[in-house]
């Protein structure tokens, strides 16, 4: 089930609001405390919206629930008799395993297979294992719950019932953004939703559904178009504008998913840490893996960078932690040799900056600092979007001028309509930080008790766009075709 298909707006959403929010006399009828009453109706609710996806999944993610719930406490149980660290380390270890198994395995045997053939022996079969549905994003929420365990970060939640709704929770179960314990621990055990909460999560939501279904699935259809041509079709022009609108199309799917998350944990009271700060806005490649799903790149500081030393052992070994640590990175995407190249590459360019590059580009101008950031990042994005680390080399040299060996069937000209050239120009200025700045400039003039008519009109007009926005949105959700989030995948 899609935050943007219509059964989950129109149906499933609204009934499990109007449940939800009206909950007293249920939950007295039922006997039960409204806390109690309403975790009981998410966790209800979020198996029923991963089960319509994941299917048989869903016993796989119930079983990690009902593992690392045990193994959380019999950790922190181990403290006493000294058996904590090998606890955590079962716990870590069949996390990683269960992971590996469905994500890494016809990876393996793929390379090892590409080994047996080089020294001519039998190739293995592959499992061609399926893989569940955010199992990364959960597996790696359900690890820091227990490492956080072990280190004192958090106490231990026994409660069957709060451990499930905090691993199961369906805004964030599929995409992220990855929720701390410790983020969560006191709103799992009393919340309330004020009307407050509910507009600014209905105003979060919408932004976020509008940025998916009125950008990027108006920039996926002409990206997905060029990457699939055959290499020898692509020109220079139609490979810039197919990365210029994969660009665009990422950030907007990913940070809209992330709102659309954010917005929905408003709407039932519980607040999640953002996962985006305008990353095409950075100033260089440090600067924009602390705007860029920011709980991932945390994740990764927290459990492995600071684990493996981080920044207390000498110049080299941080280097060499920083490109193990993005290797790592590149890897969680995806099982193939293109993501295991993307982390590597950022993780180059961010242990360039460590070295005394961030100050040479700290001295130039404020223009140049954002397009060499953004040449690193959409150069980045060509090996991730591509199939392959072949299809991936070809795009770049066609990027270079130096491909389109066949006639070309298509110019660029043919894939920019109206439509695309609008949505293209719409998201570079919103990928800017201008929204903030208009929000702002709004307050200012409702403030400005000179001129209330002035503040008037803006609200009213802040209140149309929205509307409008939320109306356009829909017709689109109504009328669109299948489009998955671009991080289900993962």
């Amino acid at each position: 089930m899609l935050f943007t298909e219509p059964i989950f707006l129109f149906f499933f959403l609204p009934v499990l609001l109007a449940l939800y929010l009206a909950p007293d006399a249920a939950g007295r009828r039922a006997g039960c405390r409204t806390d109690t009453y309403r975790s009981v109706l998410l966790l209800a609710a979020s198996v029923i919206f991963y089960a319509s996806g994941g299917g048989w999944f869903t016993w796989v993610l119930l079983a990690s629930i009902a593992f690392n719930y045990g193994m959380a406490i019999a950790v922190d149980a181990g403290h006493a008799s000294g058996a904590a660290r090998r606890r955590l380390a079962v716990a870590v270890g069949v996390n990683l395993l269960v992971l590996g198994v469905f994500k890494y395995a016809d990876f393996a045997t793929a390379n090892l297979n590409a080994v047996l053939a080089a020294g001519g022996a039998r190739s293995v079969p592959l499992p061609h294992v399926l893989l569940p549905i955010g199992i990364s994003f959960f597996t790696f929420q359900a690890v820091s719950y227990v490492v956080d365990v072990y280190r004192h970060d958090v106490a231990v939640q026994r409660n069957p019932l709060h451990a499930a709704v905090y691993l199961l929770l369906f805004p964030q179960l599929i995409a992220g953004p990855i929720v701390r314990y410790r983020d969560l621990a006191d709103q799992l055990q009393r919340r309330s939703v004020s009307f407050d909460d509910f507009a600014a999560g209905a105003h979060r939501f919408t932004i976020g559904l509008a940025k998916k279904l009125l950008v990027a699935n108006v920039l996926a259809a002409p990206a997905d178009r060029i990457f699939a041509m055959p290499p020898t079709q692509w020109s220079a022009a139609l490979t810039w504008l197919g990365l210029v609108c994969y660009t665009l199309q990422i950030y907007f799917d990913f940070s809209g998913y992330s709102d659309m998350a954010i917005g929905l944990g408003r709407l039932f009271g519980f607040h999640f840490l953002e996962n985006f700060r305008w990353p095409y806005a950075a100033r260089s490649v440090q600067d924009f893996w602390r705007r860029w799903h920011i709980s991932l790149s945390t994740w990764f500081r927290d459990y492995v960078y600071v684990p493996l030393g981080g920044n207390r052992t000498g110049p080299a070994r941080v280097y060499l932690n920083l490109v193990v640590v993005f290797t790592l990175c590149g890897l969680w995407h995806g099982a193939s040799w293109n993501f295991v190249v993307w982390g590597l590459f950022h993780g180059v360019f961010l242990a360039a900056e460590r070295v005394g590059f961030a100050r040479a580009i700290g001295r130039l101008w404020t223009p140049a600092r954002h397009a060499y950031t953004l040449a690193v990042v959409m150069v980045g994005w060509v090996f991730f979007r591509a199939d392959t680390l072949q299809t991936a080399l070809l795009f770049l040299r066609a990027m270079a001028g130096l491909g389109a060996a066949d006639p070309v069937p298509y110019t660029a000209g043919w894939f920019l309509t109206p439509h695309v050239i609008m949505t293209i120009g719409a998201g570079a200025i919103l990928s800017a930080p201008v929204a903030p700045w208009l929000s702002a400039w709004r307050d200012r003039l409702l403030d400005d008790r000179r001129r209330p008519a002035v503040g008037w009109t803006a609200a009213t007009l802040a209140v149309v766009g929205f509307a409008a926005l939320l109306f356009a949105s829909v017709l689109q959700a109504a009328a669109g075709t299948y489009n998955p989030f671009i991080y289900f995948r993962f």
